[in-house]
């Protein structure tokens, strides 16, 4: 049965390591719905949470093919109902009216977003949450005419005292 699985995997924070790792699952013809990297707290080591969709047996060919890579340095499949998981999306909603611009606002202030920019014509809101509550978000401001929007996809951690740690630390 197919279903989300959130990837976490520490890598070298070296150049290429994010081509090497999406060409794995090109290679595979595995599709990744959202990946985001970044650094953690030793600067020689980054995160990257990966996003793909499929059985059990995709999950278990993805870790192995992730093991192999020479600047993996651990890969863990997050549970979902364990762990915290957030996504940024900025939002530039068409708001030419003092009445739209008002509703965008009281909308905002709803979803705890914050207006980040403000123009003649339009808003851009700026939402972290978890994937429903962008969403939902997104399906309110739609009718009003939204502009541009970009999303970071899902970044992860395990909840509690657990912790994906390097071997190395």
């Amino acid at each position: 049965m197919e279903h989300t699985h959130i990837i976490s995997v520490l890598v070298l924070n070296n150049p290429g390591v994010l081509q090497r790792i999406a060409g794995l699952f090109t290679r595979r013809w595995y599709n990744i719905s959202s990946i985001t990297v970044g650094a953690t707290d030793s600067p020689n080591i980054a995160r990257m949470t990966i996003v793909v969709k499929g059985d059990d047996k995709v999950l278990e060919q993805v870790v192995k093919q992730l093991n192999k890579l020479v600047e993996v340095i651990k890969v863990s499949d997050l549970d979902d109902k364990k762990c915290v998981e957030r996504e940024l999306c900025l939002i530039k909603v068409y708001a030419p009216t003092e009445s739209s611009k008002s509703q965008v606002i009281q909308y905002a202030n709803i979803f705890r977003g914050k207006i980040v920019d403000l123009s003649s014509e339009s808003l851009t809101v700026e939402i972290t949450g978890d994937v429903d509550k962008i969403n939902a978000f997104i399906d309110l401001v739609k009718p009003l005419g939204i502009k541009e929007m970009a999303r970071t996809g899902l970044t992860a951690l395990m909840r509690g005292p657990k912790i994906l740690k390097s071997k190395k630390s």
